[in-house]
């Protein structure tokens, strides 16, 4: 079985011969961890990966991304980082005061300088060679877009009081995003990605309902553009975001990204197993920076024993991020491939 095979048997419920794996790690790691990171995949080889091209350079872009210091991104926000290999803050929103709405520009040239083209021969040099599951990522977020650009607490009380600059700048972002997944679903990736960061530690950061008449709407459009081309849709939102995990699945999410050891990974079992696909996660909070390999193990073995019975709906993936110990990531691979009633 191919590596794509494995991933397209997981996403339709129907038994790969192993769970399929994915490695994501942060940029800390291959500044400062590379040859452990060429050990952790070579001995366990990725089942996805991603293409080379895609969207083009804004022409606001200054600066190098995760370095210590200030960067500007490609919708002309600074980002500020106290140290390397994290991506940072946005410290001053640069749409703070509406009255620069008006002027503020899009970054278009991203699209009209995209090169999709790229994309198409990297997959073909894939399904020549290795034969991989091809993910691409095109960067779309649109709640954390509006908080980049407009700062957290003001989005925050911008939707509590439902303000009419707030709908206008949410429909920027949205038209933005809606060329940018017209684009990529012409081509003959895999599957295309988009995130949004949904829960804090306890709950939603809005409350469902206003989620639902906020953002749902919107997100089923990117499903329904990506579904229309024959490709799966990837999400990835942190923290405990079990309430809105049925609306994902209504609006066509295959596969999402979790902090799965935020919620109650039994309950998300009994609630939505064969419903759609979990791409992992293990507890990066707590287990993977502070924990020993036997903490490893066993969370592994919760997640496995929850979801894993082997006819699909699940990716072995974990976050590697700034210190995290080699050992407990490794550990993380080799558990997933351990009979899992040998698992603690």
């Amino acid at each position: 079985m191919t590596p794509r095979q494995r991933v397209l048997k997981a996403l339709t419920f129907d038994s790969p011969d192993r769970v399929p794996r994915n490695i994501s790690a942060l940029p800390w790691v291959a500044m400062f961890a590379a040859s452990e990171l060429e050990a952790l995949c070579r001995d366990f080889p990725d089942d996805l990966t991603s293409p080379a091209g895609g969207l083009g350079v804004g022409e606001r872009r200054c600066g190098e991304v995760a370095r210590k210091g200030s960067y500007i991104d490609d919708w002309g926000v600074t980002w500020e980082a106290c140290e390397d290999g994290v991506t940072g803050e946005v410290k001053h929103a640069i749409i703070e005061n509406w009255s620069v709405l008006d002027s503020y520009v899009l970054p278009w040239e991203k699209i009209k300088n995209a090169d999709w083209d790229a994309v198409n021969r990297s997959q073909e040099e894939n399904l020549a060679g290795e034969r991989k599951f091809m993910l691409c990522w095109p960067d779309v977020r649109l709640f954390e877009r509006i908080q980049f650009l407009r700062g957290t607490e003001n989005t925050l009380m911008d939707m509590a009081y439902g303000s009419a600059e707030f709908f206008r700048l949410r429909d920027m972002i949205h038209e933005f995003n809606i060329e940018v997944f017209k684009a990529a679903s012409k081509t003959n990736l895999d599957g295309v990605m988009f995130m949004d960061d949904w829960g804090s530690q306890q709950s939603l950061l809005i409350s469902p309902d206003m989620w639902r008449e906020y953002f749902k709407p919107l997100y089923r459009d990117y499903c329904d553009i990506i579904h229309r081309s024959g490709k799966k849709v990837f999400m990835h939102s942190d923290g405990k975001i079990s309430e809105i995990c049925q609306d994902l699945i209504e609006i066509g999410v295959d596969v999402l990204n979790s902090q799965l050891f935020c919620m109650d990974i039994e309950d998300l079992a009994k609630r939505y197993k064969g419903q759609i696909t979990f791409w992992g996660e293990i507890d990066r909070q707590y287990v993977l920076p502070f924990g020993t390999v036997e903490d490893v193990r066993r969370a592994v073995g919760r997640v496995r024993r929850a979801l894993d019975d082997g006819t699909g709906g699940l990716i072995a993936q974990c976050e590697w991020g700034a210190r995290n110990p080699y050992q407990n990531i490794r550990a993380v691979y080799e558990a997933w491939l351990e009979p899992v009633e040998n698992l603690p």
